[in-house]
């Protein structure tokens, strides 16, 4: 569980509430119309973007992972696989059937090379997995800032149909109130949603994007070399230049300078 995700959210809604609360009540803040201008004219403008099945990958894809973290950090790669490499040293490819690891990628190069399969078709395989998975999680990312865009624009026109209403109606002075807060409420909204909702997750997914595309070529790298019988040293050593250098070392041994 990504915690931070969690609790930016949180954060977010309750200085929003607290605001809201300590200038009157919540039920002014609540517009049906603003609610339809706004999520109805953003998603309809997402649809039209995307195809079906990028919003079908994209948007699942993209929510789990603002949400998650990933099971095993760079740095704990770079053990596992040293490991892994010490096992296939010891027992050979049949003794890393028995191998387990909370990492789905992992698991799968693990046993490609226990089942004895070549360095061209193992590399082929992890490589086109390791970019449909990131191709959809940019599509996710993609799809967010999408709606992020969207909806502050959609507040603007649901801010000047309700100015266009109000004018519409002078002559009425009681028809003015509820056409303004409509027009300051589609505002409000897309504000909302854009800047607490909808950017903040595309960042958090490009970011996660990164990560992700690190650690499962580290993996790939690992995996190549454990099945080409490199020594475990060796895995740990190469894999080590895919973490920050502060980050090469082990507890409590000195950095070279």
């Amino acid at each position: 569980m990504d915690i931070m995700t969690g609790a930016g959210l949180v954060a977010g809604m309750a200085v929003v509430a607290t605001m809201v609360l300590l200038g009157g009540d919540l039920h002014m803040f609540i517009s049906e119309h603003a609610m339809i201008i706004i999520f109805g004219g953003s998603g309809a403008a997402t649809m039209i973007r995307f195809p079906l099945s990028v919003l079908m990958h994209g948007l699942p894809l993209g929510l789990k992972f603002a949400f998650t973290m990933s099971r095993l950090s760079a740095h704990d790669l770079v053990d596992e696989l040293a490991r892994i490499a010490e096992i296939a040293r010891k027992q050979g490819p049949v003794g890393l059937e028995k191998v387990e690891t909370d990492e789905p990628f992992l698991a799968k190069g693990i046993r490609y090379v226990a089942d004895g399969y070549d360095l061209d078709f193992i590399r082929d395989n992890l490589e086109r997995d390791r970019d449909n998975f990131l191709m959809h999680l940019n599509e996710g990312s993609k799809i967010y800032r999408a709606v992020g865009d969207c909806a502050p624009a959609f507040g603007m026109i649901g801010t000047l149909i309700g100015m266009v209403q109000m004018f519409s109606n002078m002559s009425d002075p009681s028809k003015l109130g509820p056409f303004m807060a409509t027009a300051l409420l589609a505002t409000l909204y897309g504000a909302l949603v854009a800047n607490l909702l909808c950017l903040p997750i595309a960042d958090k997914l490009h970011g996660k994007l990164i990560d992700e595309e690190t650690n499962r070529t580290l993996i790939i790298d690992g995996i190549l070399m454990i099945r080409d019988s490199k020594s475990p040293t060796l895995v740990r050593e190469m894999l080590l230049a895919y973490l920050p250098e502060k980050h090469r070392h082990a507890e409590g041994e000195p950095v070279p300078a």
